[in-house]
């Protein structure tokens, strides 16, 4: 890790996590182009890992200021793409309702549009709780949804069903938060 007076190495730490984030997606998605169990299996310790590293990758930039331009909007974009490769697969499968995948898709392009004029008029374009909780559910919901097959007599569809629901409703909630705190933004 090369730090510059006064400028920070885009090849740091964070940063690294944050594109092995992106580098697991094509891996997951190739995995599940075969839907049998030890391909899900594979898929979804894989999307596991890498939506582990969304919490490291902050805490190493925050811990060990490294916080940059690049990974503040690389880093959601890198969750973003995660989970909508993820959820554009299980539609492809026929596991999850496809209109409550549009509004998650959906909600997520509307808010990364938001966030780059907030983030262009000066503003703070972080996530806000409701965010974080939104993708914590939408991740509680994709990692037993990509498993899918019963296991031990327990139902990882039903389960990822459940917290696919609850993503569903922080996504809508996150989402007209985000839009109702930046409306001054949007009219000017």
């Amino acid at each position: 890790m090369i730090l510059n007076k006064g400028t920070i190495n885009l090849i740091t730490h964070p940063n690294i996590l944050t594109l092995a984030r992106v580098a697991a997606i094509p891996l997951f998605v190739g995995l599940l182009i075969f839907p049998n169990r030890l391909c899900t299996a594979l898929a979804a310790l894989l999307f596991s890992a890498a939506a582990i590293t969304d919490y490291f990758d902050g805490y190493y930039a925050r811990a060990r200021g490294l916080v940059s331009n690049f990974g503040k909007m690389m880093d959601p974009l890198a969750d973003k793409l995660m989970v909508s490769s993820a959820l554009i697969m299980l539609v492809s499968h026929n596991w999850v309702p496809a209109w409550m995948i549009c509004i998650i898709i959906g909600r997520e392009l509307a808010v990364t549009g938001l966030r780059v004029v907030v983030a262009d008029s000066g503003e703070d374009a972080s996530a806000s709780m409701l965010g974080k909780y939104k993708t914590g559910f939408q991740i509680a919901a994709i990692i037993p949804l990509l498993i899918h097959f019963s296991y031990f007599g327990i139902n990882f569809s039903a389960i990822g069903m459940f917290f696919l629901w609850c993503a569903l409703v922080f996504t809508i909630w996150s989402g007209a938060d985000y839009f109702v705190n930046f409306r001054k933004l949007l009219k000017s």
